[in-house]
């Protein structure tokens, strides 16, 4: 069944978040691009441009001109807007090198980071991921500058900077490889659990979803969402794509696709999960496509929508799976 629905109306009336990462220059210089964006999404994220490498392009300085594009952006178009992210291991300054600061130094500049950051989209932004990846793929806290200058108690200052200067907004731990009960999620649960116990103001967890060859199976994902809610914590799918390895395509890549994007979606509404975010926009304007690694792995065809933003089975299903009846 095809919906008359878009996929924006399909959600607002679930009262469900339905979103896209964005790309400034997309977002002005391809008008395909932002139609779709706005009328076919109700939230957004900064793909790139909130993360602190192009943020600071010299030690003194910020250019916010990117970023506020893809908020403003989100808040003309009625949007909910996700905050990508403050605290990472990658993607950091090409002028920054750690051996150039001690770690109350470091200390420092995280802390003038975060308030900076967070003040300047006080009432802009509805959910900050304070902290990403900050746990390996081994289930262990991941050696970082961050890490290796102030130890776990980095995440506990990070999210208590944000919320001294933003006490409304909402904020997230986000990781990838954690979608469904397994080794590493298992130790992001205990993470959480130990920021909590201490006090740490943190509302949710985002779990990435990039669903690359492998496909977590939807009633651990349920498991999964389920537990951290028994924390207390929301849970949020963040940066969702579903690709197949190059050399094992199914035989209807297509359809498969767009059975597994339905079935993640009836866990969402199941769980009462709210808020669904694809990596991008169309196929083509996937990361996929970017990182040399990842394209000659993965297929460039992750999203909902094709290169010419024409929308895909996978489309119809989520739609679909948004106007179904509310089983809840």
């Amino acid at each position: 069944m095809t919906t008359e629905q878009t996929l924006r109306e399909a959600a607002t009336n679930r009262d469900f978040r339905i979103g896209a990462a964005l790309a400034a220059r997309a977002l002005r210089s391809d008008p395909s691009y932002w139609k779709t964006a706005k009328n076919e999404f109700n939230a957004v994220t900064p793909e790139n441009a909130l993360k602190m490498g192009p943020l600071r392009p010299s030690p003194h300085a910020y250019d916010f001109t990117d970023a506020d594009a893809i908020v403003d952006f989100g808040r003309k178009n009625d949007m909910y807007v996700r905050g990508h992210t403050l605290v990472w291991h990658n993607q950091k300054p090409e002028w920054f090198q750690a051996w150039d600061y001690t770690d109350d130094q470091l200390r420092k500049f995280l802390r003038d980071h975060v308030h900076t950051v967070v003040g300047r989209y006080r009432s802009s932004i509805d959910a900050w991921d304070v902290v990403n990846e900050a746990v390996a793929d081994d289930g262990t806290l991941r050696e970082t500058v961050w890490y290796d200058a102030l130890g776990e108690e980095y995440l506990d200052l990070a999210f208590q900077w944000a919320r001294e200067v933003d006490p409304e907004v909402d904020l997230y731990y986000n990781d990838y490889g954690a979608d469904a009960v397994n080794e590493k999620s298992d130790a992001i649960y205990d993470l959480l659990e130990r920021l909590l116990e201490r006090g740490v103001p943190i509302d949710g967890v985002g779990l990435q979803f990039h669903a690359l060859a492998g496909r977590p199976d939807p009633e651990s994902v349920a498991e999964n969402i389920r537990r951290f809610q028994d924390l207390g914590l929301d849970v949020q799918i963040t940066e969702m794509d579903v690709a197949n390895a190059v050399d094992d395509r199914p035989e209807n890549p297509l359809a498969e696709q767009a059975d597994y994007y339905r079935e993640i979606v009836e866990v969402c509404l199941e769980t009462g999960c709210d808020t669904l975010v694809t990596w991008g926009v169309h196929d083509a304007s996937s990361w996929l496509r970017s990182f040399k690694d990842f394209s000659e792995r993965y297929t460039g065809d992750p999203l909902l929508f094709d290169d010419a933003c024409d929308p895909k089975p996978a489309y119809d299903a989520v739609t679909d799976a948004l106007s179904g009846p509310d089983r809840s």
